[in-house]
């Protein structure tokens, strides 16, 4: 177990994330993003000062909240295969992820009165919206490692990978984690049937990762999908979903496929989103993490910020108003 932090899997409060990062500074900061890559703005003054900009946006709506929050690292495409494809050889990534989690600590010294996780962020090798190859799981825990080491050695608190669509990256990705004594996030994305795109239900991928690495995950979260999609496929008495204790959901409605084509951003319905984030705690008991995915920025948060953070307000004796029986120990992994 980690001890940089206090994470969500070991609290009952909640914990805020960000929103869509990428989208955010292409659609709104009007950044160009090559291969939707926002590490290379470390590499520049202006780069770092429209990152902080963006992240201190959310630590302004924890704190008006009162939650905690937890920051990813900008480094979703900073592995070896893409940061290739973007001039960036072994020694320049490795410099690019430190700089990265180094560029959150500053952020985080000067905002000593907020609760900030910093979480080293992994993306899936190939693409996420459509993988056109599936790695087996000693081919993800070779490719991860290298991301994860440099991640860990620079203090991230945790390593979370987002928008994973296989089981197999996830289980090569956890076993790259224990590798390295730093505790990891699996994220899953779902289609709008609630699967995954390699057509396996989500519980099965759940149940088949925690089998494969003994449930060596500190939790598992979903992320890149509208809740709509994922809703009809929850049910709050499986084993395997209690696993789930963060969702970062996409604003649009629309499809992976549809997402992909479209040349304007979709931040659809901000009211609405918020309003089946309330739902989801009822469908996810253990549901702690709450925050944005493609599409979404500060004001979808602040929406949803607004709606669940009551839920999780609680004296001493009773814990947490509507969330009764949510404890760091029933999420179906051991106590750490």
């Amino acid at each position: 177990m980690t001890e940089r932090a206090l994470l969500p899997h070991l609290s009952r409060d909640l914990f805020l994330t960000d929103g869509g990062l990428e989208t955010t500074l292409i659609f709104h900061d009007e950044f160009d993003l090559p291969d939707f890559a926002a590490f290379p703005l470390l590499d520049s003054e202006a780069g770092r000062q429209a990152l902080k900009r963006y992240y201190t946006a959310y630590i302004d709506i924890a704190r008006r909240h009162d939650t905690a929050l937890v920051l990813e690292t900008p480094t979703w495409r900073a592995s070896a295969d893409w940061g290739l494809r973007l001039g960036y050889d072994t020694d320049a990534l490795h410099a690019i992820n430190t700089a990265a989690v180094d560029h959150l600590r500053a952020i985080q010294a000067e905002h000593i009165d907020t609760t900030i996780v910093i979480s080293g962020n992994l993306g899936p090798r190939g693409d996420g919206y459509s993988p056109t190859s599936v790695a087996t799981a000693d081919e993800a825990q070779h490719y991860h490692r290298d991301q994860i080491h440099v991640l860990s050695e620079a203090g991230a608190d945790v390593i979370t990978a987002l928008t994973i669509t296989h089981v197999d990256e996830a289980i090569g990705i956890v076993r790259a984690a224990v590798e390295h004594d730093i505790e990891v996030v699996i994220s899953f994305t779902v289609e709008v049937d609630g699967s995954l795109s390699s057509g396996q239900a989500l519980d099965e991928a759940i149940t088949a990762l925690d089998e494969a690495t003994d449930a060596a995950a500190a939790y598992i979260m979903i992320n890149c999908a509208h809740p709509t999609h994922v809703m009809g496929v929850l049910d709050p008495s499986s084993t395997a979903l209690a696993r789930v204790r963060g969702v970062r959901a996409n604003a649009s409605t629309r499809s992976h496929a549809e997402l992909d084509e479209a040349d304007e951003l979709d931040a659809g319905d901000t009211a609405e989103l918020a309003a089946l984030y309330r739902d989801l705690t009822d469908l996810l008991p253990n549901l702690t993490v709450m925050g944005g995915c493609c599409g979404t920025d500060y004001r979808h948060i602040e929406a949803i910020a607004a709606v669940c953070a009551p839920l999780f307000r609680r004296d001493d004796a009773a814990g947490p108003s509507g969330r009764v029986g949510t404890t760091p120990d029933d999420s179906g992994r051991e106590p750490a």
